[in-house]
C-alpha cells in the first residue's frame, strides 16, 4: 500500500513539473514574440531577446536586442543595436553617455501608456509632467549631439523632433504613423 503511494507521489509530481515547465516555456515565448514585435522581422528575428532583468531569453547573431518591455508593468517593446544599448545601460545607471556614431532603436508598438517626460528621463512623476509624451510607432536615432540643433524638440510639431535633448541621452524621436 504505501509503494503505491508513493509511486502516486511521484506520478503526481512529475505531472506538475511537466506542467510548471510547459508554463515557464509558454511564457518565455509570449515574452520573446513581445519583444520581437518592436522591430521588422528582418531585424528581431535574428536578434539577441533579453528580458528586463537581463536574462537571455534567446541567444542572436546580429548584434541587435529586442526587449520585451522597457520598465515593468509596460508594454514597450524595443529592439536596440549596440549604441542604444550602451545608451540604455548609461541611462538606467545615471551615467555620462557621449554619441560617437548613429544608433537606431525601434518600437514598432508604440509607448502608449508608458511615455516619459519629453526633457528628462528621470521626472519623478513622468505622466504628469508639463512634457509628458507617449507616442504610437517609432524609431529612435542616436546622433553625435552638434547634429541636433536647430530640431525641434516638440512632439506635436508633426515630425521628428528631440527629447531629452538637454541631457548627454538627447536622441531623435521619428514617428512613423499617426497616433489617434
Amino acid at each position: 500500500m504505501r509503494l503505491l503511494t508513493m509511486n502516486r507521489l511521484i506520478t503526481l509530481t512529475s505531472a506538475m513539473c511537466l506542467l510548471t515547465a510547459s508554463a515557464f516555456a509558454d511564457e518565455t515565448q509570449a515574452l520573446i514574440d513581445q519583444a520581437a514585435s518592436a522591430a521588422p522581422a528582418s531585424v528581431s528575428a535574428n536578434a539577441t531577446i533579453m528580458n528586463n532583468d537581463g536574462t537571455i531569453l534567446r541567444e542572436g547573431s546580429n548584434g541587435w536586442t529586442c526587449m520585451p518591455h522597457t520598465m515593468p508593468g509596460d508594454n514597450a517593446p524595443m529592439c536596440n543595436d549596440a549604441l542604444w544599448m550602451k545608451m540604455m545601460h548609461a541611462v538606467g545607471n545615471k551615467l555620462p553617455f557621449e554619441a560617437d556614431g548613429i544608433g537606431i532603436s525601434y518600437m514598432l508598438q508604440g509607448d502608449i501608456g508608458a511615455g516619459v517626460s519629453n526633457a528628462t528621463p528621470y521626472h519623478p512623476d513622468p505622466k504628469n509632467a508639463d512634457d509628458y509624451t507617449e507616442g504610437g510607432p517609432h524609431l529612435m536615432i542616436i546622433v553625435p549631439k552638434a547634429m541636433l540643433e536647430g530640431m525641434t524638440t516638440d512632439p506635436s510639431s508633426g515630425g521628428p523632433y528631440v527629447m531629452w535633448a538637454d541631457t548627454p541621452y538627447a536622441h531623435i524621436m521619428v514617428p512613423v504613423t499617426d497616433v489617434e
